[in-house]
């Protein structure tokens, strides 16, 4: 795989542990996109995840804390994130689905989080939701015009958002 140039963020962490106990192929795309695309003037996304079958995945980790305190489902990310992580997917073509993984950090007993399925990493427990960039592309509102920022509604994040485990 190859030293990463970037440090690792713990969400990110969780996710490649996660991918290597289920046996899934991937390439931690930050030093693989700069030798393959070192013109781009894209934000880099986080991973490619190869699938049994279908398309493979280009995932953009977005890490969340959630509480017993706060339970809302943060969902935003920036315009720029999208239209990067599209024109990612254009790059690599009609293969490959471009995602962002939700990955909500809970900091409860795994019993009370509001989601059924977590995975376990250095004794935090997380909770991964995807979406499709293009599903999230077409159902975003505004969240901060300052900051660039967008969310989904939450019950179009419901509807939309799946378990990981249910995009393999």
């Amino acid at each position: 795989m190859g030293p990463r140039t970037k440090p690792v963020i713990h969400y990110e962490a969780a996710f490649e542990d996660h991918l290597r106990q289920k046996g899934l192929p991937y390439i931690a795309v930050d030093e693989a996109k700069k030798a393959l695309f070192a013109g781009a003037k894209l934000k880099s996304f986080d991973f490619v995840v190869y699938r049994p079958e279908g398309k493979n995945l280009l995932v953009d980790v977005k890490g969340r804390k959630l509480s017993a305190t706060s339970a809302s489902l943060q969902n935003w990310t920036t315009r720029e994130d999208i239209d990067d992580l599209r024109q990612w997917q254009d790059i690599f073509g009609d293969g490959f689905t471009a995602m962002f993984l939700f990955m909500y950090w809970w900091d409860g007993r795994p019993e009370a989080a509001p989601f059924k399925d977590l995975i376990s990493h250095q004794n935090h427990w997380y909770a991964l939701m995807g979406i499709g960039v293009s599903d999230y592309r077409e159902h975003m509102r505004p969240r901060s015009e300052a900051w660039g920022t967008v969310h989904l509604p939450m019950a179009d994040f419901r509807r939309l958002a799946k378990p990981f485990e249910e995009w393999l």
